[in-house]
C-alpha cells in the first residue's frame, strides 16, 4: 500500500501528511510495518557471517524505520486526538506489537550475535558506536533474554498481558475523568468565575450533551485549579470529589482492578529477572542507582517540609476563621479558595487581575520561543502550508542561528474530549545523522480555549507549563546524534524532566517576562508593582505543591517495592493508599497526591513506574544547572551554546552524570538550595 503520510511533496522529510492520511491507513501500514521489521530481523539472525557490529548492531538499529514512522504518529494521536477509529485501531494493532517485541527480545539467535559482539567487539568501539552497542547488549539482558525456557515464555506471556491492561487502562482513565464533569444548573452557583470561565462552562457542557447548562470539566491533577475561584462551597465540595474518585466509584469506571493486576505482573517480571521487588528492577539503570539512594533524598524533603507544610494549612484555616466562624473546618476543597484570598488580602493579587497579561499567544511566541532565541539563537516561523490533525494546532518550522532548518514544532494547546488528560512533548520523527532525520517535535497541553475572537487567558502555573514542556522539545529539537536509539531524550527517566525543570526558570527572567506579559487587550506591559507582586506571589504557600509530588511520588514507590503476594486486593487497594501515606509521615487529607492512585498514569498508563521521584530529582539537577547559567549570564549567547553543546545535544551518547558535571562542575547534585528555590 502506499505510505502518504511519508511521500509528501514539499513537506519536510518525515512530517505526516494529514491532509491525505485517512484514520483507516493507521493499521494496515502498521500492520505492514510490522511485516517488514521481521524480514529485516530474520535477515539479521541468517547472516552467515560472524557477527560484528556492522551486521548485527547496525543492522538493528537500520532496521524498523517504516513502523517507527507510523508508530510514532499513531501513537500521537492515540493520545491527542483519540477519535473511535484511532482507538479501535490501537487496540488491535498493541498485542500485535507486543507479539513483535517479545518476538525480538527473545530472539535466542539474535542475541547471541548482539553478545558475541558485546563480548568481542565492544571494548575495541569508539563512541556512539561503542555507546549504542552497550544500549542494545543491555537492553536485551533486561528484557531477560538470560532467562531460561520456562522463565522466558512466561516473560513474554507477562508483557503481553501488561500490554492488554495498558490498552485497558487508556482507554477507561480517559473516559472516567469525561465522565466526571460536574453539571450546574444555575449561573448563580458559579459566582466567583470570571465572564470567560462562565463562557467556558457553558461551552464545556454544549460539547458534553447539555444535561446541564454549564459544566466543569474535571482535569488531570487531584486539585482543581477552579477552586480557587468558586464561592459556593457545596459545588467546590462536588468538583474536588468528583475529581479525587473519578476512577474508583462505579464498576464502570472503576480502574483498581487493573492497578492491581498490572502491579502484580511487574513485581513478579522483577522477580523472574532475580530482583526482590519491580522498584529495585527499574532504578538499577537510572542516576540514583537503587531505592535507598531515592528514600534517602525523599526522608530529607518530608522532613524539611512538614512543619512549613502544617504552618501552612494552620495559616490558611485561621485566615478562613476570621470570614467563617472560630469553629470552621477547613476541608481540602476549601484550601485553594481560602488560600487565593489570602494571597489577595497580603499582596494585594488576585488571578483575574493577572491572567490578562498572560494571553497564550504571547506567552509563546514572545516568551518561550524568544527565550529559546536570546540563549540558543533560534528563530520560528510559522509554516501554514505543513497539515495538522486539528485546526487548533499550529506549526513553525525552527531555524538555527545560521539560518538553516533545525526542526519543526507543533503545537497542540487546548483541551478536547478526544485529547486524555495533562502536558507533554513527544516526536513525529527523533532527530539521527544516520537516517538523515530532523526532529519533528510536538507538545500538547490542556487549556480551555477562549470563545471565538478572544484572547485566550492563562495562569501563571499554566506559563510556567508551557516553558516546562518547550524544555522536553529543546532536547529533541537541539539534539545532534548519529543514531535514533541514542538521539534527543533518550536518556535515564531521572534526568530526562532535568531540561524541562530548567528551562522553566527562564519564565520569571525580567527580559523575557516583560517581552510576553502584557495586556491581551491593550499591549501594554505589566505593570511594575503588579509584577513585584505577581513575582512574589510565585512563592507563596509553595509546600502544596512540594507536599502533593512528594505524596505521588511515594504512592508509586509504595506500590512498586511489593512482591507479588503483598500486592492488595482491588477492594484494598484505597486503604492501601492510605497506610502508605501514613507510613512514610505524608498521610494529610489537607495535601492529598497529586494523583491518587486510581488515575495515576504516568505510573499505570505511562513510563514513571518506580520513576516519579524523577520530577523532584531533576528539579534539584535544574537548579544547579541554573545556578550555573546566573553565574556564566543567563542570556548569553556562550552559556547557552555550552548547554546546548554539553548536555542537550548529547542525547543518551554518554553517562548522564557526566554531562551534569562537564557543564555544571559539579560531581553530585546538591539539594542544600532545593527548598529555597521553593519558596520555603
Amino acid at each position: 500500500m502506499m505510505l502518504p503520510t511519508f511521500a509528501a511533496d514539499g513537506l519536510p522529510k518525515g512530517a505526516p501528511d494529514f491532509s491525505k492520511i485517512k484514520e483507516t491507513d493507521y493499521l494496515p501500514a502498521i500492520e505492514k510495518a510490522i511485516k517488514l521489521k521481521r524480514q529485516e530481523i530474520n535477515k539479521i539472525v541468517s547472516n552467515k557471517q560472524k557477527p560484528t557490529f556492522k551486521n548485527t548492531i547496525l543492522a538493528l538499529e537500520k532496521s524498523g524505520l517504516e513502523l517507527d514512522k507510523w508508530l510514532n504518529v499513531a501513537e500521537g494521536l492515540a493520545s491527542a486526538h483519540k477519535t473511535p477509529a484511532i482507538a479501535e485501531a490501537e487496540k488491535k494493532s498493541t498485542p500485535l506489537l507486543t507479539e513483535l517485541e517479545n518476538e525480538i527480545s527473545f530472539n535466542k539467535a539474535l542475541f547471541k550475535r548482539v553478545k558475541y559482539v558485546y563480548d568481542n567487539e565492544y571494548k575495541n568501539l569508539k563512541g556512539e558506536d561503542k555507546r549504542l552497542t552497550e544500549v542494545v547488549y543491555k537492553g536485551f539482558v533486561r528484557s531477560g533474554a538470560l532467562l531460561d525456557d520456562a522463565k522466558m515464555e512466561r516473560m513474554m506471556q507477562i508483557n503481553m498481558r501488561i500490554s492488554e491492561l495498558q490498552q485497558q487502562w487508556g482507554d477507561m482513565l480517559p473516559a472516567a475523568t469525561n465522565n466526571a464533569v460536574v453539571w450546574v444548573y444555575s449561573k448563580d452557583e458559579l459566582k466567583g468565575l470570571s465572564d470567560a470561565d462562565i463562557a467556558q462552562c457553558k461551552k464545556d457542557a454544549e460539547t458534553r450533551g447539555g444535561k446541564a447548562p454549564y459544566a466543569i470539566v474535571i482535569v488531570n491533577t487531584t486539585q482543581q485549579a477552579i477552586l480557587s475561584s468558586l464561592e459556593n462551597r457545596d459545588l467546590r465540595r462536588r468538583v474536588f470529589e468528583a475529581s479525587r474518585h473519578r476512577a474508583d466509584g462505579s464498576d464502570q469506571y472503576n480502574t483498581f482492578p487493573l492497578v492491581v493486576e498490572i502491579a502484580k505482573l511487574r513485581a513478579e517480571k522483577a522477580e523472574l529477572m532475580g530482583y526482590k521487588n519491580y522498584a529495585s528492577y527499574s532504578l538499577e539503570r537510572t542516576m540514583a542507582k537503587n531505592s535507598d539512594n531515592v528514600y534517602n533524598f525523599l526522608k530529607q524533603l518530608i522532613a524539611e517540609y512538614t512543619p512549613k507544610a502544617q504552618a501552612e494549612t494552620r495559616a490558611i484555616e485561621e485566615f478562613a476563621r476570621k470570614e467563617m466562624g472560630p469553629n470552621f473546618k477547613l476541608q481540602p476543597y476549601d484550601r485553594f479558595y481560602y488560600s487565593a484570598k489570602m494571597k489577595q488580602e497580603m499582596l494585594n493579587l488576585s488571578d483575574d487581575e493577572v491572567k490578562p497579561y498572560f494571553n497564550i499567544d504571547s506567552v509563546i511566541v514572545n516568551g518561550v520561543f524568544y527565550a529559546a532565541h536570546r540563549v540558543y539563537g533560534l528563530n520560528f516561523v510559522q509554516r501554514k502550508d505543513v497539515p495538522t490533525y486539528h485546526p487548533d494546532m499550529k506549526v513553525f518550522e525552527v531555524r538555527d542561528k545560521n539560518g538553516k532548518m533545525l526542526a519543526l514544532f507543533y503545537s497542540d494547546p487546548y483541551r478536547r474530549p478526544t485529547k486524555r488528560g495533562g502536558a507533554w512533548m513527544s516526536a513525529f520523527a527523533k532527530q539521527s545523522g544516520l537516517r538523515q532525520q530532523l526532529p519533528i517535535i510536538y507538545n500538547v497541553t490542556n487549556y480551555a480555549k477562549a470563545p471565538e475572537g478572544q484572547p485566550t487567558l492563562i495562569t501563571w502555573d499554566e506559563v510556567t507549563t508551557l516553558f516546562h514542556e518547550f524544555g522536553h522539545a529543546l532536547h529533541g529539537m537541539l539534539s545532534n546524534c548519529y543514531y535514533n536509539t541514542l538521539s534527543g531524550t533518550a536518556v535515564a527517566r531521572d534526568f530526562v524532566e532535568m531540561p524541562s525543570q530548567f528551562n522553566e526558570s527562564f519564565a520569571s527572567i525580567p527580559e523575557i517576562f516583560d517581552h510576553y506579559a502584557k495586556h491581551a487587550v491593550t499591549g501594554e506591559p505589566m505593570p511594575a508593582d503588579l509584577k513585584e507582586k505577581m513575582l512574589k506571589s510565585i512563592n507563596f504557600q509553595t509546600a502544596y505543591a512540594l507536599g502533593e509530588n512528594l505524596a505521588a511520588t511515594c504512592l508509586d514507590l509504595a506500590w512498586h517495592h511489593l512482591s507479588v503476594n503483598e500486592i492488595p486486593t482491588a477492594d484494598d487497594a484505597a486503604q492501601f493508599e492510605i497506610d502508605a501515606l501514613k507510613k512514610i509521615g505524608l498521610y494529610d487529607t489537607q495535601i492529598p497526591p497529586r494523583y491518587s492512585t486510581s488515575y495515576f498514569n504516568h505510573v499505570w498508563g505511562g513510563g514513571y513506574a518506580a520513576g516519579y521521584y524523577s520530577y523532584l530529582w531533576t528539579e534539584v539537577l535544574a537548579c544547579n544547572v541554573a545556578d550555573t547559567f546566573e553565574k556564566l549570564g543567563a542570556l548569553k549567547p556562550e552559556t547557552g551554546d555550552a548547554f546546548r553543546m554539553k548536555v542537550l545535544s548529547r542525547g543518551n551518547t554518554k553517562d548522564q552524570m557526566e554531562m551534569f558535571t562537564d557543564f555544571t562542575g559539579m560531581k553530585n547534585p546538591d539539594a542544600s538550595g532545593f527548598l529555597k528555590y521553593r519558596g520555603l
